[in-house]
């Protein structure tokens, strides 16, 4: 319960009015000593900013002149906040890591803590939900230390595509299911888009003449243009539902939902496509344009990322994976046995 204002009992045991409740993992159950709501509520405010200061220590006000007690995460969390930090992650380790000083976080401290905050999770879910987040709060409030990351935090490198004759199979299944699910696959597929980012283009951001759709909000925090190949430029020019509309509407009339998500089962159930569990979801058309840019387009490692589609060489290398290199192809070199005579 957040922190909340209760008022003087009816039996008039106290006139004032007390807090109570939790606030960045530190919980308050005290009395204001004012009997004015307006007094209490400030009072209320200077006990809140005290918390997220790190000042609040056993429901004392730090006294005038007394050296601040040492920082708690919560409070280097709220700093790493309020500079514009991510606060959607930061949850689970306030919870469990908030009342804590920063003298006493260690690896141990945060490896228990992950495992209290994510009991079920993988390795890579952990570093990505818990472990990155903390590592960002202490190194915003200058606290130098080298987090070891769970094994495994890398996740699997595994990659999943699809062979043209089997994306060409799926479309014309999502055809069959919808028009204009059909024509969002292919989208998907000859462009390497996100999910997130496909659904949130406007009519506005498409122009076919240039053939290029414009992303004001990628994942990787900056805006980029899309390149459209002249097939998937024609089929765009076909919409199902055409161009008359606002230049604010959305171009797909899709949302990240199960609905969505029970479309492609269908599409590749009738299209006899079977891929790994947990591959083969809307991300494998992103795995296919890498696949195909590599193989078709002939792309290394570094041009796919000038592509613009990813940031970090790392992310793009996984595409070296699915087609043999120069130098495994040396094997047509070695020496093999003469025919046997029948």
């Amino acid at each position: 319960m957040p922190l909340k204002l209760i008022p003087p009992s009816k039996d008039r045991r106290t006139p004032y009015f007390a807090v109570r409740g939790t606030y960045l993992g530190i919980y308050v159950d005290r009395s204001t000593k004012a009997d004015q709501r307006r007094q209490a509520n400030q009072i209320l405010s200077e006990w809140r900013g005290q918390i997220e200061r790190g000042e609040y220590r056993s429901g004392k006000e730090l006294e005038p002149g007394k050296p601040q007690e040492e920082m708690t995460f919560a409070a280097a969390a709220v700093a790493y906040m309020n500079a514009g930090g991510e606060r959607r992650f930061l949850t689970p380790a306030i919870d469990t890591l908030g009342k804590l000083p920063l003298s006493r976080i260690d690896q141990a401290e945060i490896d228990a803590a992950a495992v209290k905050a994510f009991p079920a999770g993988t390795a890579a879910y952990r570093n990505r939900n818990f472990y990155t987040p903390v590592s960002a709060v202490l190194k915003h409030v200058g606290v130098e230390m080298a987090i070891k990351r769970p094994k495994g935090w890398r996740g699997r490198r595994s990659t999943a595509w699809l062979e043209p004759e089997q994306a060409f199979a799926l479309f014309k299944a999502a055809d069959a299911v919808d028009l204009e699910f059909g024509l969002y696959l292919r989208t998907l597929c000859y462009t390497g888009m996100r999910l997130g980012e496909s659904l949130k283009i406007k009519i506005r951001d498409l122009n076919l003449k240039a053939s290029t759709i414009y992303l004001p909000e990628t994942k990787n925090g900056e805006a980029r243009p899309v390149y459209l190949p002249p097939a998937l430029v024609t089929s765009l020019a076909n919409h199902p539902r055409g161009f008359d509309r606002k230049p604010l509407e959305r171009l797909f009339k899709f949302s990240v939902n199960g609905h969505l998500r029970k479309k492609l089962t269908r599409a590749k159930a009738n299209a006899g496509i079977v891929l790994p569990a947990r591959q083969g979801g809307f991300h494998v058309f992103c795995h296919t344009w890498g696949t195909w840019m590599r193989r078709y387009g002939k792309l290394d490692t570094y041009d796919l990322v000038e592509t613009e589609r990813w940031k970090d060489p790392a992310s793009a290398r996984r595409y070296s994976h699915t087609e043999p290199g120069e130098a495994a192809r040396r094997a047509d070199l070695l020496p093999i046995e003469k025919k046997r005579r029948r």
